[in-house]
């Protein structure tokens, strides 16, 4: 049995359609009711609809990414015990309609944050990036917060002031957008004004609340997702440290046994992310899948490379920081026990996340998602699955 190849999409807007999806050889989907508000009961006759919209193209939705975690639970604030509750219903209602997979984050106000979106790669190709010296100046001179002088040296306080003098208001505009206006999967939107009132609401949460936060939730909701027969996928934080003041908790590999230490049961699982447990040098990501390979519910399989100042972007899949030849053998690996331990989960969903824009999506004139192009995904898809074949038939 290999790995179930899936491919995330966005829903009937997404410019990416499902008969693309099965021409590029995939065949689980990976998307999410994003239409319903955030803290909203996803209701069994929207779920059904969206499953049926799937498999009338040939294709099962494999995994819900994400149903999202609302802010109330993540500071414990204002009615969220009644936001725990509808998360419960919620799961209660995807598993009798059969999907038992739902991966999550529990990322302060901003999913993945980005400071560049169509960074220029040496192939022109573009890419996503992270640049640290124009977050700095953001953080510090944009955004203006108060705390933020804190945590940045001279040196990259000069680098971050350097570059706001010589950048143009297009530039600050893009920068500013790409942070705070929400990106592909993303859960909020703001502008600076709301944005800097809702960091306050962090303002009594550090490591140790969101931490107590997140186990108080897992241990709210495993009960349920027991029950409803669904596998719990936890995304890490991306970047996997804290950004903007906010806290950061399942960042590293001790985060993530923490959390399953905190609810342990097979349903509490990891979503192993590559791409965002690779940034940081101290995970040992092939060792990660060793140790923790059980409770792999999802994969996302892309390469980030690291640069000296805290920066980094994302590299081709067979290129970058991870070494996705032996993270590869060992979720093949992992597959393997499972099928000899006879264990009934025995799914193991992937999805090439993050490609780059490259050929006919460089157009100016097609619509394409950041990250989420049809043809950079196919690309990583291609070599992953190629990488896996070469991995399976050499064990042979």
């Amino acid at each position: 049995m290999a790995l179930e190849q899936t491919w995330r999409w966005f829903g009937p807007n997404d410019p990416v359609s499902l008969q693309d999806i099965r021409q590029a050889g995939a065949s689980g989907i990976v998307t999410a009711l994003h239409h319903i508000p955030n803290g909203t009961v996803w209701e069994i006759a929207a779920i059904q609809e969206r499953k049926e919209l799937i498999e009338s193209a040939g294709l099962s939705w494999s995994v819900v990414e994400s149903v999202p975690v609302h802010e109330t639970i993540k500071t414990r604030t204002g009615d969220f015990e009644k936001h725990i509750k509808n998360y419960q219903q919620t799961l209660y209602n995807l598993g009798q309609c059969g999907i038992d997979t739902v991966c999550y984050n529990f990322m302060p106000i901003l999913d993945w944050t980005r400071t560049d979106l169509d960074a220029p790669m040496k192939d022109g190709s573009t890419g996503l990036r992270f640049d640290a010296t124009h977050f700095a100046a953001f953080d510090l001179y944009l955004l203006n917060r108060q705390e933020a002088g804190e945590l940045y040296s001279e040196e990259q306080k000069a680098k971050a002031k350097s570059w706001l003098d010589n950048a143009s208001e297009a530039e600050i505009h893009k920068l500013t957008r790409n942070i705070i206006a929400g990106l592909p999967g993303s859960e909020e939107s703001f502008t600076i004004e709301e944005f800097r009132k809702v960091l306050d609401t962090y303002r009594n949460v550090g490591d140790l609340e969101l931490r107590t936060h997140l186990y108080q939730f897992i241990q709210a909701i495993g009960p349920v997702t027991q029950e409803a027969g669904i596998r719990l996928a936890i995304h890490p934080d991306d970047p996997p440290y804290p950004i903007l003041g906010l806290p950061r908790v399942v960042s590293t590999e001790n985060d993530a046994v923490m959390l399953l230490e905190a609810y342990d049961n097979q349903t509490n699982g990891i979503c192993f992310c590559t791409g965002s447990y690779g940034v940081r040098p101290d995970n040992d990501l092939a060792g990660m899948v060793n140790r923790l390979g059980s409770r792999i519910h999802f994969i996302h399989l892309r390469a980030t490379r690291r640069e000296h100042d805290g920066s980094f972007y994302e590299a081709d899949h067979l290129a970058g920081d991870v070494d996705m030849y032996s993270v590869m053998k060992a979720l093949v690996l992992e597959q393997k026990r499972r099928i000899a331990e006879g264990r009934k989960d025995l799914r193991m969903p992937f999805r090439p996340d993050h490609g780059h824009r490259m050929l006919d999506d460089l157009s100016a004139t097609k619509r394409t998602n950041p990250g989420y192009t049809a043809i950079g995904r196919l690309r990583g898809l291609a070599e992953l699955r190629g990488l896996e074949y070469g991995i399976e038939r050499g064990q042979a």
